[in-house]
This record gives structure tokens, C-alpha cells and sequence, in this order.
């Protein structure tokens, strides 16, 4: 035994016999186990066409077999299935091998069971090998010993010499106990059609704590089940979920339905228990059909190629959903809920299936998850972003429809495509509109397709993806976002525009009236009522009287040219007063005009300024609201244009102080009707004055010749010009105050005009939407007429279609059953001959 272990001198490693059971515990749940040795058969190497599961009863023990079609093993091929680790096995014509470990076999038929027998036909001899925990703890076993006999055909009688020992031990610890039996089981491979395959014999099943099978083959007669209390303990960790509202897939716990969705595009017919599963094409299998395209950005030696994702609903059942992760065609993960249908609240996602081939991604020990790397979290993480997009898209077409108003989720579905498996060559062909996939027969081969074109098995398989087909999903509701997200975006411009545009027409309007009411206002601070006041303390105190025989100035204004008028003597103190009073005005002007530049400049009245002059110069005589008088050849001081050169009183004033009350009443009248244009030039004044009247000249003259002992009087109330300048500020204080006061009484005017004009507009846009929605009433009325009136013309189509295939079907049969005919008349009229 030393020298068994030894090779080279260097100890080799040895396998002891309990490694089989721990080895078979990575499958927890049955189903992964049966997988595997569906996968042996399925691969290119034995390339089985068919493949039987059945549960038999052999010398009083209960039997799990497993037998295909296949290409059979060779004692060389025997051995490394019975060994661990050995895997060579490659592609061939563009069918890959599932198998990846090399050691499928050992940990799958393990864990069904304690013991198993592999009897193989190849095209050169006959295989017999025995993996079994009780054989090895019987003879004491100290490391795993396989027993293989192999019979070399075309005697197939005699075993080899040197596999005697291996056949002694199989016949005294296994159900067969003669070499007729082993015989037998190796005839009963013929019986598949095939003059080659594989059988594989498990017995001693596993049974469960409380002594009973773990396989309950009494529910169904035709299936292979899980019991409900075993499916617990036995599903895989990752399929498991807390939720209340989960519905457990048929596929969890009827082999029958896990097989038929086993494989993402089946190429082998499995049978169970003597009815055969009839396969489905996930893919092609939904309602609804949308196909996206994945592209993994990672290391170039990652995955270069795009990864389709097809994504629909499921027809059969709304509470089976999730997506169906495929490796090398072999299903790894069912329905694996992700993104949004992991929430619970949200109906978004519920009854949508994905069906993804994860080529680039690595499965697990026993082919039932994927390994938790950066690769796989961000497959997880697109898919889920596709599978959200998807379900918008599909309830935005609806929405936009308007078919019904049933939700896509509660509806009842019918697949987008049907498609059928040929019995004898395996391929998929595509059925026409309107044929009922579940009223086919059980038996169908390529000859029953409704489709000329495709109802020979030597004619190539039909694509499965159309060019429609292969395009992307396109994303209009997207389209649709953005387009409504432009249009709000420019409502939002337009109305910002809009609240501008009416907030500088109300600042406009607001600093209009504002320059309004400080007119208004300087007009009532620096003017006095035309009955007369008493006179202010500054004008007592200098001696002046308001009797009625004394002057009363009415009106200030400048004198351009009056060649009768004696100059006076200037002096510097005059001087220095009237460049002062010059300054004052000036500043007051472009005051006005500056504040006023966004809206169109007021005219100031010349009194208004010839009132303040006198103010700040101290002037105690208030002056009138209005000019009594303007002078025909005198330009007044409303005109800018024209330089100040001195102080000038109106006639009436004057004509009061000479002739007592009831000759200044008559001079008034005479002065008022005396008014006219100005004139610019001193003639038109002599020419205009000589016309009117000669008594108006003279009292002219005696008011220049009064106007030197008046400004005598002014020079003494100068004095008073600090105390009015105190109160001046004073008065702009306050028109400060009733400023801000009066703008923000005149915006809360503008914000409730604006709030009135806001309900209109909504008013009108209710109003108009009323009309919208009337509209729209009256033409969905309309589609649903016209829907109505084309589903019922469908059905009628797809009656005729049904009847079209049925009296197709029948003409075959017809043809088929004529040419036998001829065929028996032919054999008649020969025999009489």
C-alpha cells in the first residue's frame, strides 16, 4: 500500500471515503443534484438527444435511474467520471459544455444517494463502474476505489481479465448479483433507439429525519416532487425570502416544470417518469416582449460583445417573476427579484420576467448563484436600471393607447410568439398568429407545421430574432419627458419674462406717479392760497405790512431785455447772492432730471423755483398758487433756455399799491386779457405793449423804479434764511415719509390687480381645458369603436386561420393515408399477379 502511495518517492495525496458525503453536501436543495447529471448528458461530448428519469423498484429498493441516447463512455472516459477533478471537455460546432469542475457526477448522484452504478454502451465496448459509500465502508476502505469492468464488442460476453476483481466486487454489493443481470440493464439501452447511451442506477436514497423519502412520488404519477416541510430545509439560501406575499415557483418543487425551463434554448427532450416535458423557450414565451442590450465596461479581457436582455411578462402566473440568469445555456438563478421589484409597495415590475445569458460571469461549486464580485453587482445594478425603464415604457404605451383600463399587471396575457420542438431533429420552428402552443400533440414533428417553408427537418432552424426584433427597446416615454420638460422650461421663461415685463411696466407707472406726488406735494409745501394769509414772524419782524395799501408780490420771473429800465448798481453782496441763488437752481434742475430718466420728464413751473429761491434766500412773503400774470415781451422762468438776469413783479401788484383795491381788480382783468404768446425778442414787446395800451407802459416804469426799494426789503429778510432752511429739511423729511408710504400703498394696489388678472387667465385656461377634455372624450369614443369593430375582425382572422391549419393537418393525413392506399393496392395487385 506505501508503494501504491508513491510515485517518484513523493507521497501522492489520497481521497478518503467520507469525502463523497462531504462533497455531496454542497447541493442543499435535490433539484441542483438531478442538474448535474442532466448537464453529463447534455454536454457535446455524450450529446444525447433524449434523456429518460424515472424512479423503479429493483430487488425491494426504491431507485432512482437516469438514461440517454448518448454517445456512451469508454473505460478511459469511465474512470475520469468516477475520479474527481477531470474535465477536458470543449465545444463543439458552437455548443459549449456546462460541465466545468469535473465533478458533477460525484457530488450530485451522492447527495440522492449513497450508492450508484454507471452502465455505458460506447461504439467499441461495454462499461460497467460503481461509485458506492457502502461498498467502501463494507471492505473497510481506506480511500475512494471505483470498480470498473469493460466488455470489448462484437462478443460483448466475456469480461476483461483484469477487471475480475471489479466484477466480483459489483456483483456481490450491488442490486445485480449475476453477469446476466449487469447483461440486462446494458440491453435495456437499446430500447432508447439508439444503439449507444448511458443508464446510471441510484439507490439507497436519502431519506429524512423522520424516516421518509425525500422525493414524493405519489402526488403525481408523472412527476418527481419536493414535499412542502423538505422544500424548506432544502432550498438554496439565495432563492429563500422573507416576504409574506411570495408565491414559491412550480419550479422549486415539481422537477417536471424546474426541467422545462432548465436550459435557455433546449436541444434535448427530457422525459420524466414517461411523459415528456414539454420545453419552453423562455425568451419567446411572453407577453410584451422588449429587448435591451448590456455592455459591461470593465478590463478588455472581461467581455467584449454586447449581452442581450429580453424582458416580458409572464403569461402563466403574475406572482412568478424575476429574472432568469443563464450560464453557457444552463439556468443558474430563477426568478431572482430585482430593483424595484424588491419593494414591496411599489406594483411596478410585478409578473416581468428577464431573461439574461451571463456567459462573462462565474457560477458557483454547484451551479445555483454566481460569485458575489464587482462583475456580478454590476450586471445586478444595469439590469435592474433596464428593468425599471422597461416597465415605464410599457405603462407609458398604454397610458397613451388607451385600450383598457384594466392594469397590465391584472390582465390576462397571451404570448407575443409560439414556437415548437420537432420530436425527431430537435429544432425549434415558429407557428403561425393565432395557433394554440398547449392544443399541439404531444407528439410533433416538422411535417405538422402550418408553415410550408420550415415543415422538413433537413431545412435550417428560423432565427429566433427578427431585424425588428434585434433592435433595442426605444425609450418614448422618454422622449416624452423631455419634451414636457422643454415646454414647462419655457412656459417658465415666458412667464418669467412676462412677471418682468409687467414689473417694469408697474416700477415705470410707480416712479411716474411717485414724481407726481412730489410735485403735487412741492407744490402744496412751497405755494399759499389765493385769500390772503397772515403774513410769517420773519416779515413782521422786518417791518412789512399786509394791509391792502401796501404791494403784494403775486409772481417772480425774469426780465430778458427792457431797454426802459434803469440798470441798479451791483454790488458784491448782490453779486455773491445772485450766483447763489443761480447755483440753487441749477443743482435743482438736474436733480430733476437725473431722478426722472426712466420716465418722461415733468415740467417744473417757473414759481416753483422762484418760490424756493426765495426761500433760501430767506424771502418771508409767501408766494400764490398760480401766476396772476405773464407779461406780454417778458420770457418767465419756466423756460431754461433763457438766462436769469433780475427780479420783476406782475403789473396787477404793482397797479394794487397805487390805486388802491378796485383799481387792482380792474388791472387784473386788463392783465388776463392782456396774456398772449411769449415773444423772444425786445421788439415784438415794444411793438406789442404800444398796441395795447400806453397807461400799461407806465405802470411798467413805476414798477422798475419801485423794484430797487423792494429788493431793499428782500436784502433785510435774508436774515430770516437759516430758520426756513431748518424748516425746508423739516418738509422733506416728511415728504420722504409719505413717499414710501404712498409706494408701498401703490405696489400692494399692483400685487391685487395682478392676483385679479392671475384668476382670469386661470378662468380662461379651465375653460379652454374643458373643451380639450370634451374633445379628447369624443375620440376615444371613437377608438374604442374602431378597436372594437378590429379585435372582433381578428378573432374572425384567427377562427379562419385555426380552421386553415386544422384542414391543412387534415390534408396530410389525408395525403399520408391515400399513399398508403395506393401503397396496399400496389401490394394487392401484385399478389394477384
Amino acid at each position: 500500500m506505501a508503494a501504491a502511495q508513491m510515485e517518484r518517492g513523493v507521497p501522492l495525496s489520497t481521497l478518503c471515503p467520507k469525502y463523497l458525503h462531504t462533497n455531496s453536501t454542497s447541493h442543499t436543495w435535490p433539484f441542483s443534484a438531478i442538474a448535474e447529471l442532466i448537464d453529463n448528458a447534455y454536454d457535446p461530448d455524450v450529446n444525447a438527444k433524449q434523456i429518460w428519469i424515472d424512479k423503479t423498484q429493483i430487488k425491494d429498493m426504491e431507485c432512482l435511474t437516469f438514461m440517454d441516447n448518448g454517445n456512451g463512455l469508454s473505460s478511459d472516459k469511465m474512470l475520469k467520471m468516477l475520479s474527481f477533478g477531470y474535465s477536458d471537455k470543449k465545444a463543439v460546432n458552437g455548443k459549449h459544455p456546462i460541465g466545468m469542475y469535473g465533478n458533477g457526477f460525484k457530488s450530485g448522484s451522492m447527495r440522492l444517494g449513497q450508492d450508484a452504478i454507471v452502465l455505458s454502451k460506447s461504439k467499441n465496448d461495454l462499461c460497467v463502474g460503481m461509485l458506492s459509500q457502502t461498498y467502501l465502508k463494507k471492505i473497510g476502505a481506506k480511500q475512494i476505489t471505483v470498480p470498473i469492468i469493460s466488455i470489448k464488442k462484437p462478443e460483448a460476453k466475456d469480461v476483461m481479465e483484469e477487471h475480475l476483481a471489479s466484477l466480483r466486487d459489483i456483483l456481490d454489493h450491488s442490486p445485480f448479483n449475476t453477469e446476466e443481470e449487469l447483461l440486462t440493464e446494458l440491453r435495456a439501452i437499446e430500447s432508447s433507439c439508439s444503439s449507444t447511451g448511458t443508464r446510471i442506477i441510484i439507490w439507497n436514497l436519502r431519506r429524512t429525519t423522520a424516516g421518509n423519502m425525500e422525493f414524493d412520488f405519489t402526488s403525481d404519477r408523472y412527476d418527481i416532487r419536493i414535499p412542502s416541510d423538505v422544500l424548506e430545509s432544502t432550498t438554496e439560501p439565495n432563492q429563500r425570502t422573507g416576504r409574506q406575499d411570495y408565491s414559491v415557483p412550480e419550479s422549486q418543487y415539481s422537477l417536471r416544470a424546474y426541467c422545462s425551463v432548465l436550459y435557455m434554448k433546449p436541444r434535448m427532450q427530457i422525459n420524466i417518469r414517461g411523459q415528456k416535458v414539454r420545453t419552453q423557450l423562455i425568451s419567446k414565451s411572453l407577453a410584451h416582449i422588449a429587448r435591451e442590450i448590456y455592455k459591461p465596461i470593465y478590463k478588455p479581457s472581461f467581455v467584449k460583445q454586447k449581452v442581450p436582455i429580453t424582458f416580458g411578462y409572464n403569461t402563466k402566473s403574475k406572482e412568478h417573476y424575476g429574472l432568469m440568469m443563464y450560464h453557457k445555456n444552463r439556468l443558474i438563478k430563477a426568478y431572482d427579484r430585482v430593483g424595484c421589484q424588491l419593494n414591496a409597495s411599489n406594483k411596478q415590475g410585478i409578473g416581468v420576467i428577464g431573461v439574461i445569458e451571463c456567459n462573462f460571469l462565474e457560477p458557483t461549486h454547484n451551479k445555483q448563484d454566481f460569485d458575489n464580485t464587482d462583475k456580478y453587482r454590476n450586471t445586478i445594478r444595469n439590469v435592474a436600471i433596464k428593468l425599471e425603464e422597461y416597465c415605464k415604457e410599457i405603462r407609458f404605451k398604454r397610458k397613451n393607447s388607451n385600450r383598457s383600463n384594466v392594469p397590465i399587471e391584472e390582465e390576462e396575457k397571451c404570448p407575443d410568439q409560439n414556437w415548437a420542438q420537432c420530436d425527431k431533429c430537435q429544432q425549434w420552428r415558429r407557428m403561425p398568429d393565432g395557433i394554440n402552443n398547449d392544443k399541439l400533440p404531444d407528439e410533433w414533428f416538422c411535417y405538422m407545421n402550418p408553415d410550408p417553408q420550415f415543415r422538413r427537418c433537413e431545412t435550417m432552424e428560423e432565427p429566433e430574432d427578427s431585424d425588428s426584433e434585434q433592435q433595442t427597446n426605444p425609450k418614448t416615454y422618454k422622449i416624452q419627458e423631455k419634451e414636457e420638460k422643454k415646454k414647462q422650461e419655457e412656459m417658465k421663461e415666458f412667464q418669467k419674462f412676462k412677471e418682468e415685463k409687467r414689473l417694469q411696466e408697474l416700477l415705470l407707472k410707480a416712479e411716474a406717479l411717485r414724481r407726481l406726488k412730489e410735485e403735487r406735494e412741492w407744490r402744496k409745501m412751497t405755494s399759499t392760497p389765493n385769500t390772503p394769509q397772515t403774513p410769517r414772524k420773519g416779515a413782521s419782524a422786518s417791518g412789512l405790512s399786509t394791509s391792502s395799501s401796501q404791494p403784494v408780490i403775486t409772481d417772480v420771473f425774469s426780465l430778458s431785455k427792457t431797454p426802459s429800465r434803469p440798470k441798479r448798481p451791483t454790488t458784491p453782496q448782490n453779486e455773491s447772492k445772485r450766483q447763489k441763488l443761480d447755483g440753487v437752481k441749477r443743482k435743482l434742475v438736474t436733480d430733476m432730471s437725473l431722478s426722472s430718466s426712466t420716465t418722461p420728464p415733468t415740467p417744473v413751473p417757473c414759481k416753483d423755483l422762484n418760490i424756493d429761491d426765495n426761500l433760501l434766500e430767506g424771502s418771508s412773503t409767501p408766494a400764490p398758487t398760480e401766476p396772476t400774470l405773464h407779461p406780454v415781451g417778458v420770457r418767465t422762468e419756466s423756460d431754461p433756455k433763457v438766462p436769469v438776469y433780475g427780479m420783476a413783479f406782475s403789473h396787477a401788484a404793482l397797479e394794487a399799491r397805487s390805486t388802491g383795491n378796485d383799481a387792482t381788480e380792474e388791472m387784473r382783468d386788463k392783465c388776463t386779457q392782456m396774456q398772449g404768446p411769449r415773444v423772444k425778442d425786445e421788439e415784438e414787446v415794444n411793438s406789442s405793449t404800444a398796441a395795447n395800451d400806453e397807461e400799461g407802459m407806465i405802470s411798467i416804469i413805476q414798477a422798475q423804479e419801485e423794484q430797487d426799494q423792494l429788493m431793499e426789503l428782500l436784502q433785510s429778510v435774508s436774515n430770516e434764511r437759516d430758520s426756513f432752511k431748518e424748516k425746508v429739511k423739516e418738509l422733506h423729511a416728511q415728504l420722504e415719509l409719505e413717499k414710501q408710504c404712498g409706494d408701498c400703498q401703490t405696489a400692494r394696489e399692483k400685487a391685487e390687480q395682478l392676483s385679479r388678472e392671475k384668476e382670469a387667465l386661470l378662468e380662461t385656461h379651465s375653460h379652454h381645458n374643458q373643451e380639450h377634455a370634451k374633445h379628447f372624450e369624443d375620440l376615444t369614443c371613437r377608438l374604442e369603436k374602431s378597436s372594437n369593430e378590429i379585435e372582433k375582425l381578428l378573432l374572425k382572422v384567427k377562427q379562419l386561420e385555426e380552421e386553415k391549419a386544422t384542414i391543412s393537418a387534415e390534408c396530410e393525413k389525408n395525403k399520408s393515408s391515400l399513399t398508403e392506399l395506393k401503397n396496399k393496392m400496389a401490394d394487392l395487385l401484385n399478389w394477384t399477379k
